[in-house]
């Protein structure tokens, strides 16, 4: 879902909880697209990371 939201680069952003990147993601959008969408891509993949990581050690904690 926030993949699809990376064609609204802002909004993915905010739904990641993460203002401070959306701030700089639309002053990229402002200045081209294309950037501020790879941005938004990249912010989101990287808060799905997290996510899983965050998993794997309450995961090996619970042992």
């Amino acid at each position: 879902m926030r993949y699809l939201l990376c064609l609204l680069p802002p909004l993915a952003i905010l739904s990641c909880g993460k203002p401070g990147q959306m701030i700089l993601n639309i002053i990229l959008c402002f200045l081209a697209y294309i950037p501020g969408v790879i941005h938004a891509i990249l912010v989101v993949n990287k808060y799905y990371a997290d996510k899983r990581h965050k998993e794997m050690l309450d995961a090996i904690r619970r042992r």
